[in-house]
Parts: C-alpha cells; structure tokens; sequence
C-alpha cells in the first residue's frame, strides 16, 4: 500500500504533519476524521515508515523515566522539539540517547511525533505510540505522557516485585544443582576409587550412587548439549501461533502458577485498557492494542471476541463474561463500570485489586516453595552423603570386631 504524507488540524486548532499508509486518499480522509482530524493537505510519498533496528537494550524503566521527564517539560510550556534536546543530553544510555536525537531531527523535518516513533518498534509499543498520536490530536500530550508515565512505572513495580520474589528460591535451586552437579562429577568418583582399593562389597544405595555419577560423568556434555538444543527448539517454537496457543493453554492449566499467570494478565489487561480509554483511544483500537500486549494466545483470542462482539453492539462485560477466562469479579466490575459511565475508573480499581493479588500470591507461593527446597536439598544432598559413607561405615564394623 502507498503512503501519505498529510498536514491536518485538530478541533483545537492545532496543525498535524505526518504520514500514513492507506489504499487510497478517501481511505486516509476517513482514518484522520475517525481520529478527529480535518485534513488540510494531502500528498503521496515513496518515502513511507521506515523502521530502525536499535542496538543496545532500552529498558521499561528507562521509557517511564522518559516519558515522566518529557511530560514535565511540556507542562513547564517548553516546546516538544526543545524538550528532546535537553533529555537527549540528559539520558546516559547510549542507544537511547541516540533514538532521542533522531526523533528530535524528524519532527522539526515536519514529522509527527508519533510517527517518529513508529520508526522503533521495539522501544516504543504500538499501546504507547496510539496514546501519543491521541494526544497529539486532542492537544493533551503533556497528559498523555504522565499517564504513560503512571502506566510504566506501575508495570515495573509490579514487575520488580515478581522478580525480587523469584530470585531467592531461583539462586538456591542455581546453587543445589550446581552442588549436585559438582558432587556427581567430581567428589563420587574419587570416592569410587577408594572403595575400588578397599575391594568390599558396597551396599546398594552405593552402587546405584555409582552407576549415575558415571552416567552424569560420560553424558555430562551430551546433557548440557540437549537442555541447549531443546530450549533453542522450544523458544523457536513459540514464534508459531499455533505451538504457543498449546504453551499458553496449558501454562494457565498448572496449578498454582496458572492462577498467577491468569491474574498477571488481568492487571495488565485492566491496566493498559483503563489507560488508553482515558487517554480519548476508542474502546475498538484499544482492545486490539491490549489483545497484542496480553502475552497469552488464549487471552488475546478472548479479548478479540470480545472486540468483534462489540463491534456488532454489545457492551464489553457480557462477551468477556462468554470467554469464561475472566473471573465474575471483574465481569461485575466492568459492566457496573459500563452503566455508570466511570469504565476507565473501574479498570483501573480491578488493576490495583489484581496487582495486590499478584503480590499476595507471589508471596505465599516463595512461603510454599523455600520449605519445598529445602527439604529437597536436605533429601538428594544428604542421600548422596549417607550412600557415600555407608561403604566406610561397614568396613570400620568389620574392623572392630
């Protein structure tokens, strides 16, 4: 499809430049009105989106922190253009510096800003760009940016106490497989030798202990080879729709860990939707935003039946109550959200409720699984040292008789 390059006005009086990509004219006509735009100046250009590859990692705090700097600024009455300039100089990540700069050159070329940042798709979401280009059309971008802002820095909260959660059960279950690893390939077979020297009968539990440390000991590359392989087979895999329906189905079908998956979705569904809705985005264009962001195949296909069921003009609580993947909680929620016209209020209640659940959950499941390790590691370690030296212990009672 070609591309257009068009100047329009916004209600408020305000010019537009950027560009878009349509069938024909009357396609881009329509697109601008459904956005609230009166196009001004229409042409077409060879020269469409083109998107850049960034090297270097731009991490999710350093977006918020972004896009809180860059809503004070506008707020403060300094231009869009001027306010790039001073976070390009001010940001110390190389990659992003430089992503700053860029944006900062196309929009005085005339470039909008959300179609510069159409041009890095895998730093800024298609959730951010649409609630920037909304605030560009409804003159409200310095409120759009702290409301992104919000948004980011509630989903990195959410997202360092999940991680800070994890990492001490994940660093002693690191630890117990390294030390059984260590104890398999190098400890039990000095001690096989010894017992090869003493030329004694050795107990069961002995020679079973034996018979795995040589297995671990000749296929000790082969297994790290086939964990490799498998991971690489299984996250290719997952670029497959179909394969990572399967996975997402059965990850929310695990006990416990389903619950939790389930409810990380919801918060984050809640969150971005609730976000988008008050930024002036349409409940269509959000719900298609928010399937693509759920990372559940399965909730992404439920919010889009959920979206063509609106399309034909039902209400958003009674086709996700059909879905059956949404609790009768946030059903209820959304539908009183719905009737008395505060939808974006109530996402945002059942967002905060979901976060704290979240929290509780992750917590009471570290609480579960810390007495699970250890009692693992008191089993298999202490297995291995009691068949180790139940060899000596009979021979020192063969002696002392």
């Amino acid at each position: 499809m070609p591309y257009y390059k068009y100047i329009a006005e916004s209600s408020e009086g305000k010019k537009i430049k950027g560009v878009i990509q349509a069938s024909e004219e009357s396609e881009v006509v329509q697109k601008l009105r459904e956005e609230g735009l009166v196009l001004l100046d229409l042409k077409e250009t060879k020269k469409g989106i083109v998107k850049n590859i960034v090297r270097g990692k731009i991490k999710l705090e350093d977006l918020a922190s972004f896009s809180r700097q860059l809503a004070t600024i506008l707020q403060s009455g300094i231009p869009l253009v001027e306010g790039l300039g001073i976070l390009s100089q001010q940001v110390t990540n190389p990659a992003f510096k430089k992503i700053i700069s860029n944006i900062q050159k196309e929009i005085k070329e005339g470039l909008a800003f959300s179609d510069s940042l159409k041009k890095y798709p895998n730093v800024f979401s298609e959730l951010y760009i649409n609630m920037v280009k909304a605030g560009e059309a409804s003159g409200l971008l310095d409120e759009i940016l702290d409301r992104l802002a919000n948004y980011l820095e509630r989903t990195v909260q959410l997202q360092h106490r999940i991680k800070s959660s994890l990492m001490y059960p994940i660093v002693v279950v690191l630890m117990a497989i390294g030390i059984t690893a260590f104890l398999m390939v190098k400890v039990i077979p000095t001690f096989k030798e010894i017992f090869e020297m003493l030329e004694a009968k050795l107990p069961l539990p002995t020679r079973i202990l034996i018979k795995i440390s040589e297995f671990f000991k000749n296929s000790f590359i082969f297994i790290l080879m086939g964990l490799g392989i498998g991971v690489f087979i299984f996250l290719q895999g997952l670029k497959n729709p179909k394969f990572k329906k399967i996975v997402d189905a059965n990850v929310l079908k695990i006990p416990v860990f389903g619950d939790l998956s389930k409810k990380i979705a919801i918060a984050k569904f809640s969150r971005t939707l609730a976000t988008l809705i008050k930024s002036g985005v349409s409940i269509l264009q959000s719900l298609e935003i928010v399937a693509k962001t759920s990372g559940n195949k399965i909730i992404e296909e439920a919010v889009l039946k959920a979206r063509e069921s609106i399309k034909e003009g039902e209400f958003l609580a009674a086709p996700l109550e059909k879905t059956q993947i949404f609790p009768p909680l946030v059903v209820r929620m959304i539908a009183v959200g719905e009737k008395t016209g505060k939808l974006e209020f109530m996402l945002s209640k059942i967002a905060d409720f979901y976060d704290e659940e979240v929290s509780t959950t992750v917590s009471n499941l570290m609480s579960l699984i810390e007495p699970i390790i250890i009692g693992f590691l008191g089993i298999v370690i202490g297995g291995i040292v009691v068949s180790l030296f139940l060899p000596i212990l009979k021979i020192t009672q063969l002696v002392a008789r």
